[in-house]
């Protein structure tokens, strides 16, 4: 595995990184230092929220909402199409922040910004279509109008990661803003500046101050008191994490959206083409160091190609080119921390003490950055193993053969994640009726997770462990919206009349059900 050049002179200016800081709603006076991944030298000195700032944000925002919503769906989407331009516009700089604060490679980086601007785009051009009031049959045809409304629920939480700062921290709360509502978000700690910049270009998109606010501190000090205090949350994380925020939003009867953990696998037939299955594993397996929710980290390979897939992919793997800094020539970037840098070599060591064979990788590179560490591949993996069942979370894969198409599907159904999963073969109507039977939010054939995380106007989202409701697409924005149903009787009432028996309105009644099913009604 080659090495790039260490760190440019892209590093953000300390004057931009104090501009920025200003747009967190902190009062205390405490400020928490972070550190970049590529160096583990200083990034920011992040300011940080009480549960009083949480209360001062959510405040603001409840005021600002009703303008925000005011405004109609035609013109927030303006506003979010403008957001889409200037991400692009400022793509450069938005990408030294975001390898800056998580060390990954750069085009890892404009893949999130990318997703950001489609997003974007999705929500600004048909918000308005989504949320337009329309009519249902009413239960008497031609006396019974129903019409239907989408009202913003109000103030929306969005607790985000680290692993995607920007389109994690912006993709759920785009959508909220479409549909009407203001937000407070609070992102990591390890990434706050590159959600500050988001913000920044928000405002400068024309959103008014104050639709939405940023908050900074743990979850275990504000992140309760923000979801006791919204009115819907978003949560990307965990899923131990994620069960506590949806116990958290039961208590008082909100929504909660949750994308949580993933032990995502991809599945390559007899006929696939290899050359392309391979590239595609390294980008599915790989990217942003594995540190992706729809990362693959279980491979499953046809016996009768088996051997040709496994010495071309462990060649690939080897040859990949680990990236330090904030050139475009690394392919894999490094760990973000020390703790997940541990977690990976825990993981590979329990495996090769149980008798899984590593057929390349895992040296860690003190060399390139503080926690980088090659790709690992691994063979044999069994019950019992640490990675048989745990996310990762890291450039770790696990590489088996199959022999029948239902033992592979078995064998990515056992699992009590259900996120992600990839299917390969040339026969696209084969592969898609083998990927409806994977026990998956999102299927990808013949890609590892793009064509879905990209495919915006489709929902996205997990099963089981993976998490609960969708993002992107029609239910990405209605998720956002109370529904309400204004129904009109107009001519007679939906009760017997006063010179009707209760008896023979009940057969008036049962003769006009069986005409209404008779007309197909």
């Amino acid at each position: 595995m080659t090495r790039t050049p260490r760190i440019g002179d892209h590093r953000p200016a300390s004057a931009e990184i104090d501009g920025l800081l200003r747009l967190v709603t902190a009062t205390e006076g405490t400020t928490v230092e972070t550190v970049s991944p590529l160096d583990g030298g200083p990034v920011a000195s992040i300011p940080q929220s009480s549960v009083a700032d949480v209360d001062a944000a959510v405040a603001v925002a409840r005021r600002a909402r009703r303008g925000w919503a005011a405004l109609g769906a035609r013109e927030r989407g303006r506003i979010l199409l403008r957001f889409h331009d200037l991400l692009l516009d400022e793509q450069h700089r938005l990408a030294d922040l975001i390898i800056a604060e998580t060390g990954k490679a750069r085009r890892d980086a404009f893949d999130e910004i990318a997703h950001l601007a489609l997003t974007a785009r999705h929500c600004g051009r048909t918000a308005e279509n989504v949320l337009r009031s329309g009519r249902r049959p009413g239960v008497v045809p031609g006396l019974t109008r129903v019409d239907v409304h989408h009202h913003p629920k109000g103030v929306v939480g969005v607790i985000a990661p680290w692993n995607y700062p920007l389109t994690m921290a912006f993709a759920d709360g785009v959508a909220a803003l479409a549909a009407g509502n203001a937000v407070v978000a609070k992102p990591d700690a390890q990434t706050m500046m590159t959600a500050l910049a988001g913000l920044d270009l928000l405002h400068r998109a024309g959103m008014p101050e104050g639709v939405w606010t940023i908050v900074a501190g743990p979850g275990d000090a504000i992140g309760g008191a923000l979801i006791d205090r919204v009115d819907h949350v978003c949560f990307t994380g965990s899923t131990a994490t994620g069960r506590l925020v949806a116990a958290r939003a039961g208590e008082r009867l909100i929504g909660a959206s949750l994308e949580l953990g993933g032990k995502n696998a991809m599945i390559v037939c007899a006929d696939a083409d290899l050359d392309a299955a391979v590239a595609g594993a390294l980008r599915g397996c790989f990217a942003n160091a594995g540190q992706l929710c729809v990362s693959i980290e279980r491979l499953y390979v046809s016996r009768e190609v088996y051997g040709a897939f496994r010495a071309r992919f462990v060649d690939a793997v080897a040859r990949l080119d680990l990236a330090s800094g904030y050139g475009w020539s690394g392919e894999v970037g490094t760990l973000v921390s020390a703790a997940q840098l541990g977690k990976v070599l825990r993981h590979v060591a329990d495996a090769e003490a149980g008798g899984a064979r590593v057929l390349v990788g895992g040296r860690p590179r003190p060399d390139l950055a503080p926690w980088s560490i090659e790709p690992v591949v691994l063979e044999g993996v069994r019950p019992g193993m640490q990675c048989w069942r745990e996310e990762t979370f890291g450039p770790v894969v696990a590489l088996d053969p199959f022999d029948t198409e239902e033992e592979a599907v078995a064998a990515a159904n056992d699992s009590a994640h259900g996120l992600n999963a990839s299917v390969w073969s040339r026969d696209g109507r084969r592969a898609r009726a083998l990927a409806s039977r994977i026990e998956a939010g999102t299927v990808n054939v013949n890609e590892a997770y793009a064509a879905t995380f990209a495919s915006v106007s489709a929902p996205m989202g997990g099963r089981g462990d993976s998490g609960l409701g969708r993002r992107q697409g029609a239910e990405g924005i209605l998720r956002f919206t109370e529904t309400q149903a204004v129904a009109t009787q107009r001519l007679m009432r939906l009760a017997a009349p006063a010179a009707m028996s209760e008896e023979r309105f009940a057969r008036v009644a049962t003769t006009g059900l069986r005409l209404l099913r008779r007309l197909g009604r």
